[in-house]
């Protein structure tokens, strides 16, 4: 089958880009109200995207209203954010996350996890999540015609669950993916668990 997106609506290639583009890391984030609550949403149009300096980026389209999602607007006025690697035993309460709330309305009350101290960092993480990098705004970019913010952060640091880290035989840090056990996003409603790992050595 050939796909001539030139044809669809931006809602079917939206469903055809989603479904093909598998599968895509899942940034849960969680920015300030400023008004002493945090908010949290998941965003799967994310990734690393340069180490010097160390940035991600995720990509946030806008509420059903045509209004910023508080995520955007958060992040823009007061900076910091958290960045969570959300693993398959939270995937039920991260896609709880995902409904559309009014402004200042905090998905914390809505599911059974805490935050804790994210050490050297002004907002906390998730108790539960095994991997949070703690990031400050960079830059944002807008691009087409909703427009899509493409959000890019700073990371100051990296918070690995002491149960999944160890170290090579050249005392590199090794983070073990099978133990962080990271989901992945499919299309429609579905994720993918984490299988087996192929080592392939890069060529020389």
């Amino acid at each position: 089958m050939y796909i001539d997106l030139e044809g669809l609506s931006p809602n079917r290639i939206y469903l055809t880009m989603t479904q093909t583009v598998i599968p895509r890391p899942v940034a849960w984030v969680l920015s300030d109200n400023g008004d002493g609550g945090y908010n949290l949403a998941p965003y799967s149009y994310f990734n690393a995207v340069s180490s010097d300096p160390p940035l991600v980026f995720i990509s946030v389209g806008k509420k059903p209203d045509g209004s910023y999602k508080d995520t955007r607007v958060n992040i823009e006025e007061r900076s910091h954010f958290v960045v969570h690697i959300a693993h398959r035993g939270v995937a039920v309460p991260m896609t709880e996350t995902s409904r559309t709330l009014p402004h200042g309305e905090s998905e914390l009350e809505r599911i059974d996890l805490s935050v804790t101290e994210f050490e050297g960092f002004p907002l906390p993480r998730l108790k539960d999540c095994r991997v949070a990098l703690a990031c400050e705004l960079y830059e944002i970019q807008e691009i087409g015609a909703t427009p899509q913010s493409l959000v890019f952060g700073k990371v100051r640091s990296i918070y690995v669950e002491d149960e999944v880290v160890s170290t090579d035989d050249k005392g590199r840090l090794k983070v073990s993916a099978d133990k962080v056990d990271p989901i992945g996003r499919l299309g429609a409603s579905e994720y993918v668990t984490f299988g087996e790992i192929l080592s392939i050595p890069r060529p020389k």
